[in-house]
């Protein structure tokens, strides 16, 4: 499990995080989406044992990160955004390098087989890294992280920089991890997090938005309720159902379509004013929301000053 608590972190006067809360248990994802300079990778720094909190504190598989750093790295796999990968090493030697400081070495030979295979580094194994392309640098650096099998795994920008191509392969690696391990990774996309994220939690200057799964969020994001109907025929007391808003009304090729507005489930009470008037309903479903919209939402209601967090 990773968790933070209360994580809070000042560099002189300006705030970079400010009472961030979240626990991620194994085989989940978590989605840490915000803006570029939100503070998402401060979070992710006081996790992998970079940086001291201010205030608060964080915890990789129960183990506190600021009074035993040393035990919590050896639970936890880190790639920042930018890989720390030596250019003038061979890709195997240098992974060979760092599990003969992480990995017992009854267990060396075993883990170096097996990131190369996972990671797909058998083309480039003999090749300087100064070679690589973006996308097998990511690939090392994601090595690095897994090299001694940690059950935590903290990804800053996993696919930063990546093409379309190397973007589905990571996603498709770090879903494969997470069958076993707890997860976090940071992204400003938000397709990365309506991808790969079980769940997501949103900062913005330095505060947590708001947290929870994308149906969740919409809840919190948008008052009311966006409902589509489509009919055979026109109501005509559907307006009267108390609390219910017709935004919308159109007629297509002798069906009528309906967008409506309101505060509660209103599905029960239309079913019921369509039997009455004798409507049949062709479609009657709640309007989805992307996370691009409930983003914004709850950003813009943080900046109001209203409270939205989970």
């Amino acid at each position: 499990m990773i968790e933070a608590r209360g994580l809070t972190m000042f560099y002189g006067p300006v705030r970079a995080a400010e009472d961030i809360s979240f626990s991620v248990r194994p085989g989940e994802i978590m989605g840490l989406l915000g803006p570029n300079g939100a503070g998402k990778t401060t979070v992710l720094k006081i996790l992998a044992t970079q940086i001291v909190p201010t205030q608060g504190e964080a915890y990789v598989s129960g183990i506190n990160v600021v009074e035993n750093p040393l035990l919590a790295r050896q639970n936890l796999g880190f790639l920042p955004e930018t890989a720390p990968l030596y250019d003038n090493m061979e890709v195997g030697e240098y992974l060979s390098f760092l599990a003969e400081a992480r990995v017992p070495l009854r267990d060396r030979k075993e883990r170096l087989a097996w990131v190369r295979e996972v990671c797909d580094l058998e083309e480039v194994w003999f090749t300087p890294i100064s070679q690589l392309s973006k996308g097998y640098r990511q690939r090392v650096g994601l090595a690095q992280a897994l090299i001694h099998d940690p059950p935590c795994l903290i990804l800053d920008e996993p696919t930063s920089g990546l093409d379309p191509l190397q973007i589905i392969e990571i996603r498709r690696l770090i879903k494969e991890l997470a069958r076993e391990k707890a997860i976090i990774f940071s992204t400003h996309i938000l397709q990365e997090v309506e991808a790969l994220a079980d769940w997501v939690s949103i900062i913005n200057e330095g505060r947590m938005v708001a947290q929870g799964k994308l149906s969740e969020l919409a809840k919190k994001a948008f008052k009311e309720e966006i409902l589509f109907l489509l009919a055979d025929r026109p109501f005509k007391n559907l307006s009267k159902i108390p609390g219910l808003k017709i935004e919308d009304f159109r007629e297509e090729g002798g069906r009528y379509a309906y967008r409506l507005c309101s505060k509660e489930p209103k599905e029960a009470e239309i079913m019921k004013e369509a039997c009455r008037e004798g409507v049949n309903i062709l479609a009657l479903e709640r309007e989805s929301e992307d996370l691009e919209k409930v983003f914004l939402a709850l950003v813009a209601r943080q900046k109001e000053g209203e409270h939205v967090g989970a």
